[in-house]
């Protein structure tokens, strides 16, 4: 990992501000046995699903553009910032290398959050959603808490509510996450806690409205997205769970805003809505007690990006993120 880790993490020094002038590629560390509790990055570089779905390959490369991205950020945090690096998935014939691929990422996940980590995962398609989710899992497991509850508010475009394709030798893909997040829950006989933020009609089937109404899933559609619909659903769906988990699929963003996605939006939720909420978010996790884990950002496919306009967003939502965090 180490060449890779000095690869990315370059950029600008201020040296004569001292520690004033600090940036991220300056303070970042490799995580290990010894982390002090802070933010840890977890990359799974993946567009195995993206491409099992039918879309644009390309976001493999998409953990380290924003490593890439958030190098030169300013650091304003007194926090420390970890990197475990990536989980790299290559397709092999006749072997589910995604679902592998995702197990390991789980399990770097789960090691994470057991030395109090706040993670933030790199995607990487949105088959990390599955990965994430089980790596919330795994830890919830360890620590003897197999009934929590685990809220998923994803903010998307689409619901990633697929069934994985029949006859297929893999199990699932960039669009099946949270339906196979469904199926593990009601095999642990647990409510699946779900909603989405920027949902957009013209994308998702009717079957998809179909299966998100029967399993209860609470959305907004992008025509419907303001900062008062949006943080009344925040309000309701943190009030009913014990941890939370929250994943950002960039297509949600508009095309402008975010050109670098698989499947770019008409339409998407504003940046400074997103903003809003995940500040809303966090405000709600404090007055209900409620742990939020770990949050990912997926789908940043740097070939299709323009004047690395996605990876500067991609970075400036996990700087967000950890702001959130002091």
């Amino acid at each position: 990992m180490s060449q890779e880790f000095d690869q990315c993490w370059q950029g600008r020094i201020d040296a004569e501000d001292g520690d004033q002038g600090l940036r991220c590629h300056q303070v970042v560390r490799p995580f290990d046995a010894s982390s002090q509790p802070g933010v840890t990055l977890v990359g799974l570089a993946s567009d195995l699903g993206v491409q099992y779905n039918q879309g644009r390959p390309g976001a493999k490369q998409g953990p380290m553009a924003i490593r890439k991205a958030m190098a030169s950020m300013a650091w304003h945090s007194d926090k420390p910032l970890h990197d475990t690096g990536d989980i790299v998935v290559a397709a092999e014939s006749n072997v589910d290398a995604l679902a592998q691929g995702q197990q390991q990422y789980a399990q770097q996940v789960a090691q994470a959050l057991t030395q109090q980590q706040f993670v933030i995962g790199l995607g990487g398609g949105h088959e990390i959603g599955w990965a994430s989710y089980q790596g919330c899992r795994q830890y919830l497991d360890d620590q003897h808490q197999t009934s929590a509850k685990v809220g998923i508010l994803n903010f998307d475009a689409h619901f990633d509510l697929r069934k994985p394709a029949p006859g297929a030798h893999w199990a699932g893909s960039s669009g099946t996450p949270f339906y196979q997040v469904s199926q593990d829950c009601a095999q642990r006989g647990l409510a699946f806690k779900y909603a989405c933020l920027g949902i957009s009609e013209a994308a998702n089937t009717q079957a998809l409205f179909n299966f998100a109404q029967q399993k209860n899933v609470s959305y907004v559609l992008d025509v419907d997205c303001s900062p008062e619909a949006n943080q009344a659903l925040i309000n309701d769906f943190i009030a009913d769970i014990d941890y939370l988990y929250v994943t950002i699929c960039l297509d949600v963003l508009p095309a402008a805003t975010a050109p670098g996605v698989s499947a770019p939006s008409a339409l998407g939720l504003p940046l400074i809505q997103m903003l809003a909420a995940l500040k809303g978010i966090q405000q709600q996790c404090q007055q209900h007690n409620v742990r939020w884990l770990m949050a990912d950002i997926a789908e940043l496919n740097p070939d299709f990006d323009i004047d690395q306009r996605t990876a500067k967003v991609a970075a400036r939502l996990v700087y967000e993120l950890m702001k959130l965090q002091n």
